[in-house]
């Protein structure tokens, strides 16, 4: 009967069955019209699309200055030891999820990873003839950017000079705490860079969270006789990097420096008051292809953090801090000392629902010991995939973004499956085989976040309602005016709209037809509906997504526009590079109502 309801039943039906369970605050959503905007086609057009009432402006893009010595963006594309130094000194490429930190009513920091390159984009060769110092021009261009700005009449500007602004990049030297601490660092006292840098976190305690994904592709090795074990194979290290990084540099051959690969996967921890302080990967929070960071305080202290593994067939994790949080004492170790647990989503394949569990990763449990390859906490942490397919996690359609509402007092916690075109094999959270248009999952304990026990549901089941069929359409509150694929960035505002940012296809034909390119979208987490907001230009990821403090400014990324060289001239009309774009409402309303 809910299987009927869910996929073929009225529209009002579906949604009643679907959306009972939902915990949301009352008092936070009665009588609220949470989406208030009309929403927009969808688009194939070069530039950002916001509904009637609305602007986006380019806040920054890839290369524009944090300090007044900085020389702009060079669209000749020249590559020298000048150019190296000044992409120190300027915002890094393809910026990826980002948080705001207020300092007064018009002033605050940003803070804004810068994943990955394009070489096609970037250089004139577009990647075919790298040379040395096109390899620290990309190493300098990765990581994370943080930068003041200030409001001034409707618009934020960026200030130079700043003293909160700087670059952590691929060479930026780090500390490394917790249980493999020893392991990870060897006989070294610092490990050096992040880079993968895909979505994020913030800390009730003025940090930054950024979040080290596919940083596998900057690995290489020059020996032809390196044997690549269980470990270097899970996590999809290869002989010949993506980016060739290996033959300019040693510390990303894994012939020589074997070690090195250990080094990231990590949640890593940023002041961004303090621009000399150095950043912390906490490696309690286990070591995978972290997408982004949900931190939630329980009403003793304990700190929850719940986290994705954005690989096909991978897992959902949660760690749940020993020390409590409290507000003005020493916050050092809560990410340090405490329990990773992975998730087991139960059910029957069609329920769209069911019952789970967080299994501990700890050593000596589950199977976790010597027989099974793990003679101590570091190695498991190091090794978490090995370690959460032991004690039998749910293989998940690729977890990005996870979000709570945590301002309205919900329980709720809502997770992107953004797609799994190899699944053979479904699972109750997982119902389709080659899933190319991904689902929103959520989850709620019982009682507390601290819990092992919480049910589940889809809360949408992304598709083509207009040529597909059955699961494939996707779920009641999909439809011909805002269907979509590939789900991807979440994040809730103050008054519990669930923003929804798609990193998919963006053919616009066959499965995909009428999508268009990327967009945001807003749902309300009560009823299910779910309305397109923005779209983005061509070829493009929409990621990132953050408020200033009056929710009257919406700052959203625009990543890799133009990849794979498909035709962006975005933003200025010449080489494409991705931005950051700050919406507001023409009315000086908060965004969405």
């Amino acid at each position: 009967m809910e299987r009927r309801l869910f996929l073929k039943g009225s529209a009002l039906g579906s949604m009643v069955a679907f959306f009972a369970s939902s915990n949301l605050s009352a008092a936070m959503l009665k009588d609220k019209d949470l989406l208030g905007f009309k929403a927009v086609s969808a688009s194939t057009q070069d530039k950002v699309i916001v509904p009637q009432g609305y602007e986006a402006k380019v806040l920054i893009s890839w290369g524009d200055p944090l300090f007044s010595k900085a020389k702009p963006y060079d669209e000749n594309k020249i590559i020298d030891m000048n150019a190296v130094k000044n992409a120190h000194l300027v915002f890094g490429d393809n910026n990826d999820g980002m948080s705001f930190f207020p300092l007064s009513k018009n002033r605050g920091i940003l803070a804004v990873n810068n994943e990955y390159i394009n070489p096609e984009i970037m250089f004139n060769h577009h990647g075919k003839n790298l040379s040395k110092e096109d390899v620290l021009y990309e190493q300098a261009s990765v990581g994370v950017s943080i930068l003041e700005i200030e409001k001034k009449g409707d618009d934020w500007t960026v200030l130079l000079d700043s003293k909160y602004n700087h670059r952590i990049d691929t060479n930026t030297k780090m500390q490394v705490s917790g249980a493999a601490k020893k392991e990870v660092l060897k006989n070294e006292k610092f490990v050096h860079g992040t880079f993968a840098n895909c979505a994020n976190g913030q800390t009730p305690w003025g940090t930054y969270i950024t979040c080290e994904e596919n940083f596998d592709d900057f690995f290489g090795s020059s020996g032809e006789n390196l044997e690549f074990n269980d470990s270097l194979k899970r996590y999809g290290f290869n002989k010949t990097s993506l980016y060739g990084w290996e033959k300019f540099d040693e510390r990303f051959d894994l012939a020589k420096n074997i070690d090195e690969a250990n080094r990231f996967g990590w949640i890593v921890e940023i002041n961004p008051f303090d621009a000399k302080s150095t950043p912390v990967k906490r490696t309690s929070l286990g070591r995978f292809k972290h997408e982004n960071a949900e931190i939630i305080v329980e009403k003793d202290g304990s700190v929850i953090v719940y986290m994705g593994d954005d690989e096909m067939n991978e897992f959902i994790y949660k760690f749940v801090s020993k020390h409590k949080y409290k507000k003005g004492t020493d916050t050092s170790k809560i990410l340090d000392e405490g329990t990773l647990y992975v998730g087991q989503f139960n059910g029957k394949v069609g329920d769209f629902k069911g019952q789970g569990k967080w299994i501990a990763l700890e050593y000596g449990k589950n199977g976790l010991d010597e027989k099974n390859g793990f003679k101590s906490q570091a190695q498991i942490l190091i090794n978490t995939r090995l370690a959460a397919s032991i004690v039998g996690a749910t293989p998940m359609d690729r977890c990005e973004w996870i979000e709570s509402h945590k301002q309205s007092g919900s329980k709720e916690v809502f997770a992107t499956l953004t797609n799994n075109k190899n699944r053979q094999k479904p699972n109750a959270a997982n119902p389709r085989t080659k899933n190319v248009y991904g689902q929103i999952l959520k989850w709620m304990p019982k009682n507390s976040h601290k819990d092992d026990d919480f049910t589940w549901e889809i809360f949408a089941l992304a598709g083509n309602p207009d040529n597909q069929q059955g699961l494939y359409k996707g779920s009641n509150n999909i439809t011909s005016e805002n269907k979509f694929n590939s789900p991807d960035g979440l994040k809730f505002d103050r008054d519990g709209r669930l923003w929804i940012q798609t990193d998919g296809s963006y053919s616009n034909k066959d499965e995909y037809e009428g999508m268009g390119n990327n967009c945001m979208l807003a749902a309300n987490p009560k009823t299910g509906e779910i309305r397109r907001f923005l779209t983005g230009p061509i070829a493009c990821e929409l990621t990132g997504i953050a408020f200033s403090e009056d929710y009257t400014t919406m700052f959203v990324g625009i990543q890799h526009p133009g990849e794979g060289l498909k035709g962006s001239t975005f933003p200025y009309g010449k080489t494409p590079r991705s931005s950051v774009m700050m919406i507001r409402k023409l009315d000086g309303g908060v965004i969405g109502s």
